[in-house]
């Protein structure tokens, strides 16, 4: 087998070492991006998942206060029909 049949690389140990060094520095490099995307999907991440957490208590907050006004709401509508019922007779 001659050098066309293992395609086209270099056959010199030094061209192959040098090769493999370049190919070591751009595996590098791709890993430092990959690396610092990463970090940055996960500082996101912690600042969404505070976010939901302010939300949720948020909304926590609304609903607990949601049920005295629904309760504030009926006793003035049954004080309302009282006070009618107390002046229509006449006390």
């Amino acid at each position: 087998m001659g050098e066309a049949e293992h395609g086209s690389g270099p056959s010199d140990p030094a061209q192959v070492a040098l090769e493999l060094e370049r190919l070591r520095g751009s595996v590098e490099a791709g890993f430092a991006r990959v690396d610092g995307a990463l970090a940055l999907l996960v500082q996101r991440s912690d600042q969404t998942d505070k976010q939901l957490d302010e939300h949720s208590a948020r909304l926590s907050a609304l609903e607990r206060l949601r049920w005295p006004l629904a309760s504030v709401t009926a006793l003035a509508a049954v004080s309302g029909v009282l006070v009618t019922a107390w002046q229509s007779a006449g006390l």
